[in-house]
């Protein structure tokens, strides 16, 4: 299992109820860390906010465009963490 993945976890859980504040909080307590990174990435996917979605992208090993579906990505993330 990935390294703090059970906070990771909660985050996406949090991203998927609705509570963006909550998971972007989770995020940014674990930056630097690739999942994280990843996670905050979605997270401003999702707000909305291209360009700094695409700098936290920037410092992973994904894609903005690789998932256009906010939900399916954080299900794709979810999938990495508990493999």
């Amino acid at each position: 299992m990935a390294e703090h993945a059970p906070q990771l976890i909660e985050g996406i859980d949090k991203a998927k109820a609705g509570e963006w504040d909550a998971a972007h909080a989770i995020a940014q307590s674990l930056e630097g860390n690739a999942h994280a990174d990843w996670l905050h990435a979605i997270l401003h996917k999702i707000e909305g906010d291209e360009r700094n979605s695409r700098y936290w992208y920037g410092r992973t090993n994904q894609n903005y465009e690789s998932y256009p579906d906010a939900e399916a990505e954080l299900d794709a993330l979810k999938a990495v963490l508990t493999y």
